[in-house]
């Protein structure tokens, strides 16, 4: 496991002090682990948003063209 070091202001250290019952290194560190994985969450949710947006511009100018074709079809007969 890699080390790192956190600067804070000394008044925080104080009242951290005063509760020895947390395990500050624990806390940050779960508080580091969980906003990575919320971090990497969101980044595979947009590339996968993105993808589909490829998709759905797809299909709405296939159905852009179908229409279009369809329209002129049907005024072609008369339908229109």
């Amino acid at each position: 496991m890699v080390s790192i070091t956190l600067s804070i202001p000394e008044e925080i250290k104080e009242k951290m002090s005063s509760f020895p019952e947390v395990n500050w290194s624990g806390f940050v560190r779960e508080a580091i682990i969980k906003k990575t994985e919320e971090l990497s969450w969101k980044e595979e949710m947009l590339e996968k948003l993105e993808k589909e947006e490829e998709f759905t511009e797809w299909a709405i100018k296939a159905s852009k063209e179908f229409r279009s074709g369809r329209y002129a079809e049907l005024k072609k007969k008369g339908l229109i």
